[in-house]
């Protein structure tokens, strides 16, 4: 038995508590700082599930804007330049050669930035008898082309980090390269056999047609219309008909100004030289009430609607993609960033492996069926490349379902035609079909074809991530520069064409040819050629045109900043500068600096390439 000794002022203990009392309430006392870290762990989950769900929703937002403002865009280029595009196709008879087919296809999706309207622009020309489907072949192939020029456009946003630069050119580039591959093989081929007219004719004769109402469905339109149809409204017809040949329509307006229209009769009295008058009745169609988009009520012409919008559309594109970014950059941290980029570029397991890439193929072109749109598909992809989620060679095989799916939409849209126009519109359509088919069946199943246009994209991304402005120069010379060269030699002849292009092609299989020479077996050449440093240096580097541009931007900004400075360095008597771009690879800070020289001229030097 346990004794507790006298203690006459209460202070005795014992073993289970303090002045005899035992502690009754020690479970409770250690459980309220537990039930207190539990409450403030479920707050924690329950703000970070807020918060996901609030970025969730922002980001559908974001979506939702970048897909309206793209069709803005392209109501904007329709716009400025859809009566050019329809008076280039209306000269049917520079169409007949099929090079010059296929640079007027790449100008005019770029002018009106969609292949879709392009494509129907031929379908109508070949229903009426301007151009037949065998020089409608290349044309179609010059849209496939100039469609991808919008997402190469959405990667420049990315511009200031270089690293996220270099990935999402990458990815929007693979786009072109597979594009410009498949031309460059299969357009030589169309020439010499014509595989894709009898082919796609015997596709047509040996079926049934009729017309499919159902087929024009705009699944991803029936939510981004009501948007942008209080925006701007854009009379397509009229592209349509000027490509044609109807005159009549130059004079009318792309901007839908009334939608609903009434016929208006007056009489006009003519009188004759014999004395007798006539009554005339003359019938014009009046606009009756005005459309409901914004720009139907401010009164400006197409030209200044198109420069305003054009505007407006590409800054708050650039703006919904820096947040989109921003967006995904906050979510994509730490271990979800990691654990949603396994899930996304995983392959399946064991021999199967070699089936993901297939099923990557089948997933783009569903989703494209779905938005109808390969441009809005590669332009919401091409983000996710940039900030490292989705790896190039996955976005390689959603491009190429892209490509399937637009011709899907083709096709179903095709099936709506009118009954004289059904087996048209249907031909040009597995034309576009086949022929992306037939490119993927010649670069994705076999591996070494497989990296050409990956290794092209590759060079491409890091050729503008350490000279910026070679993908404005880019864009520029594969999409305007060179349509617009060989439509001007179009108009010298065939023979001129089909010289130059047999030359530039023979100059460039030479070069490809010695570089793999170079890379492989360099023992093979002489030894002067065994490099490329016997060329002078602009025929071989970027840098000398890195150096005059930075000189240039660099003289610019300081004018600018300040011009008491830029006057006193005209006005010294100094013979030349010898200007030194100075930066370590690690630092983004970079300071230039001045030095005189008497005996060398002005020159720039970098040690990191930067972007002034």
């Amino acid at each position: 038995m346990h004794q507790v000794a006298y203690d006459p002022d209460g202070r005795a203990e014992n073993e289970s508590g303090e002045n005899g009392r035992p502690l009754l309430h020690h479970g409770h006392v250690g459980t309220e700082p537990a039930l207190s870290e539990n409450k403030g762990a479920r707050r924690s989950k329950m703000t970070t599930m807020v918060l996901w769900l609030l970025r969730l929703v922002a980001l559908l937002v974001l979506l939702y804007m970048f897909v309206c403002l793209l069709s803005l865009l392209t109501s904007s280029f329709r716009l400025l330049c859809g009566k050019l595009t329809g008076s280039v196709f209306a000269n049917s008879s520079l169409l007949q050669n099929p090079v010059t087919g296929l640079m007027i296809g790449i100008l005019a999706t770029v002018l009106v930035q969609s292949s879709s309207t392009s494509t129907s622009i031929v379908v109508s020309m070949v229903a009426s008898g301007v151009i037949t489907v065998q020089n409608a072949i290349p044309i179609v192939m010059g849209a496939n082309i100039g469609t991808s020029i919008t997402n190469t456009i959405v990667s420049m946003v990315s511009l200031k980090d270089r690293q996220q630069f270099e990935r999402a050119f990458a990815g929007a580039t693979v786009h072109d390269m597979f594009n410009w591959l498949t031309v460059i093989v299969l357009l030589p081929v169309e020439i010499v056999t014509g595989y894709l007219y009898h082919l796609t004719e015997r596709v047509i004769n040996s079926s049934d047609l009729h017309t499919y109402k159902a087929g024009k469905k705009d699944m991803l339109k029936v939510i981004t219309r009501p948007f942008t149809d209080l925006i701007v409204q854009v009379d397509k017809k009229v592209i349509l008909k000027i490509a044609e040949g109807c005159t009549e329509y130059k004079s009318k307006r792309l901007l839908k100004v009334f939608c609903r229209f009434s016929d208006v009769t007056t009489a006009v009295n003519v009188s004759y030289d014999n004395g007798t008058v006539t009554e005339l009745q003359n019938t014009q169609e009046v606009g009756m009430e005005k459309c409901s988009a914004l720009f139907s009520h401010l009164g400006l012409s197409d030209v200044q609607s198109g420069i305003i919008l054009l505007v407006v559309s590409l800054v708050l594109l650039c703006g919904c993609l820096v947040a989109m970014v921003k967006l995904l950059n906050s979510v994509m941290k730490n271990h979800v960033a990691t654990a949603i980029k396994k899930m996304v570029n995983a392959d399946f397991p064991g021999r199967c492996s070699f089936l993901t890439g297939y099923l990557a193929i089948l997933a783009g072109a569903g989703l494209t069926v779905i938005v109808q749109s390969s441009s809005v598909f590669t332009s919401t992809l091409t983000p996710l490349v940039g900030v490292g989620v989705l790896d190039l060679e996955r976005m390689y095989p959603l491009t190429l379902g892209s490509n399937i799916g637009t011709t899907a939409t083709a096709i179903l849209a095709s099936l709506a035609s009118p009954s004289d126009r059904l087996s048209t519109a249907l031909q040009i359509a597995l034309c576009h079909f086949f022929f992306n088919v037939s490119g993927i069946l010649i670069f994705y199943p076999i591996p070494l074809l497989r990296r050409v246009p990956l290794k092209l994209a590759r060079f491409l991304g890091k050729t503008t991530a350490r000279y910026r402005w070679f993908a404005l120069f880019y864009l520029c010379l594969m999409f305007v520069l060179l349509p617009v060269c060989v439509f001007g030699l179009s108009f010298a002849g065939s023979p001129v064409i089909i010289s130059v292009t047999s030359v530039a092609g023979l100059v460039t299989i030479v070069i490809i040819f010695i570089n793999i020479l170079q890379d492989k077996h360099p023992k093979a050449l002489p030894k002067s050629m065994q490099t490329w440093d016997f060329l002078p240096k602009p025929l071989r580097s970027l840098q000398p045109y890195d150096d005059i541009i930075q000189t240039t931007c660099y003289t610019v900004t300081s004018c600018c900043k300040c011009s008491a400075p830029c006057a006193k360095i005209e006005s010294d008597p100094v013979e030349s500068f010898d200007l030194t771009l100075t930066s370590s690879s690690s630092s983004p800070n970079s300071s230039w600096s001045s030095t005189s020289s008497s005996d060398s001229a002005a020159s720039v030097t970098s040690s990191t390439p930067l972007m002034v």
